[in-house]
């Protein structure tokens, strides 16, 4: 007995349907039909939607959209990209649009099953005058057949959608953004991501949305981990003692610390973790969320994993932050000492055992180049320095800048002198003190120093 017998055995109900009389034309007719479909389709996300289902619909809307004119011969269908991503930037989106260019291509028409799942704003509006190019209609459910560009009526229309669809995502964002705010701020309510350092994820009970409850779903909330939370809370005391940052990354190595990395592999595949670096410590050190509070939005979301991992992290404001009311979670450090150690700010140590300080650090600008000029130790005394943007790790030209180097009882002096500033009664610290507090801009050269404000605007008087 073949195999297709055995299945036609053992499915009678399948072999019954295809027995029934089929009303409309034959599949023959239709392929009589002249034009040949690619179908266009295309998910956001992977977790929150499934494939089969969602590739379903759109497919069946397009095919009955194609009905008696042509049959689908391709597919091209998108997964995991959000529809405000252009054509080009979709992975199977940029192979159709590739397509087009091959003369034997094997379509003739592009066909979608709706086009909020294909197009956003103008995206269309672009991509027509493309598909004109190569002679490739468009067909849409919402035109009930190809879209004629030069049509005043699909042109309004084809607006209408677009500014539809943008609606809707802008209103979705919205209401998300609404939610996870109150749920921050009120209820304290870990909103996903990586644990911090120090932390790990525990049950916390049944999710507060009965449906979400009945299927099963949990909150989770953070519990300090016994294996990390003591080096937490070490690097805290460390910094509120008085220790840089690289001091602080130096004791974690040499003690053969595990790094974060290098403790959540999974989460961190894109990283070496292998060791403890400046930037990881201070990343840790001024995370609010170890004082207990649940913090959300500290950085801008990423839609683009690729780019995340090229680019260094960036933090929003902290006026944008949203923390919580009350505790979370088991604090790893106090208030009042996170608060402390957010103020530390260490000085190098001079060979001698003595402690180094400068008063305009932050506060003096190249004149030649621009750049903010980095603290630099002159003949024993405090002082400054430019080197034009050049490191060691490039070869010197012949063209650039001589390093410039300027005291910091030379500045003192010409700033005595500065029609702006009234220092007869003034000491350095409280010179000082006051351009940090104002904002101002100190610009140096070899002969002048100009005082500025946040928008470059020179003070005279």
């Amino acid at each position: 007995m073949s195999g297709k017998q055995s299945d036609d055995l053992e499915d009678p109900l399948t072999q019954w349907l295809n027995s029934q009389p089929q009303s409309g034309p034959p599949p023959s007719a239709q392929r009589r039909c002249g034009l040949r479909f690619a179908f266009y389709g295309r998910m956001s996300t992977v977790e929150h939607q499934d494939r089969v289902t969602s590739r379903h619909w759109q497919r069946n809307c397009a095919t009955e959209l194609v009905d008696g004119h042509g049959m689908i011969v391709t597919e091209y269908f998108d997964v995991g990209c959000s529809r405000r991503r252009g054509w080009r930037q979709r992975p199977r989106a940029a192979a159709l649009l590739a397509a087009l260019d091959d003369p034997d291509r094997g379509f003739d028409a592009i066909v979608v099953g709706e086009y909020e799942r294909a197009f956003s704003a103008n995206q269309l509006q672009h991509l027509a005058p493309v598909l004109e190019q190569h002679g490739v209609q468009l067909w849409l459910p919402e035109t009930d057949g190809p879209v004629d560009h030069h049509d005043p009526t699909h042109q309004a229309l084809i607006m209408m959608l677009g500014a539809q669809s943008k609606r809707e995502v802008q209103r979705a964002r919205f209401r998300v953004i609404m939610a996870m705010r109150a749920q921050a701020r009120e209820q304290g309510r870990y909103l996903g991501g990586r644990p911090p350092y120090g932390y790990r994820l525990v049950d916390a009970g049944p999710h507060p949305n009965a449906a979400h409850a009945r299927w099963g779903r949990r909150l989770r909330r953070l519990e300090p981990d016994p294996a990390t939370a003591g080096h937490v809370r070490w690097m805290f005391a460390q910094r509120l003692a008085g220790r840089s940052l690289a001091s602080i990354a130096r004791g974690l190595n040499d003690a053969g610390t595990p790094c974060p990395s290098g403790v959540d592999r999974d989460r961190n595949p894109h990283r070496r973790g292998d060791q403890w670096t400046l930037r990881t410590v201070a990343a840790i050190l001024s995370n609010p969320r170890y004082t207990g509070r649940q913090v959300w939005n500290r950085q801008p979301a990423h839609t683009d994993s690729s780019r995340l991992q090229r680019e260094p992290t960036r933090r929003n404001p902290t006026t944008d932050w949203v923390v919580s009311k009350q505790r979370a979670h088991t604090p790893l450090v106090s208030e009042q000492h996170f608060v402390a150690t957010q103020a530390v700010r260490c000085h190098r140590t001079a060979d001698d055992g003595t402690m180094r300080s400068y008063l305009f650090t932050g506060l003096l600008h190249c004149g030649a180049c621009g750049r903010k000029m980095e603290s630099h130790w002159v003949n024993q005394r405090p002082g400054y320095r430019c080197r034009h943007g050049r490191t060691s790790t490039q070869r010197p030209t012949d063209h650039r800048h001589k390093i410039f180097y300027i005291r910091e009882d030379n500045i003192i002096a010409r700033l005595a002198d500065h029609p702006g500033l009234a220092l007869d009664a003034w000491r350095p610290h409280e010179l000082a003190a006051f351009l940090h507090r104002n904002k101002i801009t100190v610009v140096c050269d070899h002969e002048n120093c100009t005082l500025t404000t946040g928008r470059s605007n020179p003070i005279n008087s």
